[in-house]
């Protein structure tokens, strides 16, 4: 766990340096915004335990870089050095999804010579439960 933590703590401070070059090296001004604070502090024990429970559950999260559909005769055919089109242009955001539901959209980023995302674009909650249906 503890290497988890430095991990996210690497993240952290990586994304938070290239953010600080980014805002120095643009004329906009970081706007100060006050504190949020939950609306409903009475909060019972019982609902504290259930929200906990949904915390720990596992999702996969993963990012999709595009698509293509090729028949099996044409699958068959693909060995090393193969190239296959994607239905996405370069330089296009890619697509983040959990549990396979698209959840917003990013750019890749290399931070400590690993890639992650930045997300770019969140889906509002409205719009995933539209696509759900």
């Amino acid at each position: 766990m503890s290497d988890d933590q430095d991990t996210m703590d690497e993240w952290a401070a990586a994304l938070a340096e290239a953010e600080q070059s980014e805002s120095e090296a643009s004329e906009a001004h970081a706007a100060e915004l006050d504190e949020l604070t939950p609306t409903n502090q009475d909060v019972s024990a019982d609902d504290k335990r259930k929200l906990d429970t949904i915390l720990d559950i596992p999702v996969t999260i993963s990012m999709e870089v595009g698509r293509s559909k090729i028949n099996i005769r044409n699958l068959l055919q693909l060995n090393q050095g193969s190239v296959v089109e994607l239905d996405r242009v370069a330089g296009e955001p890619l697509d983040v999804l959990v549990n396979g539901t698209l959840i917003a959209h990013g750019e890749v980023v290399v931070v400590n010579d690993k890639f992650g995302i930045r997300l770019t674009d969140v889906i509002s909650q409205v719009e995933r439960i539209k696509k759900l249906r």
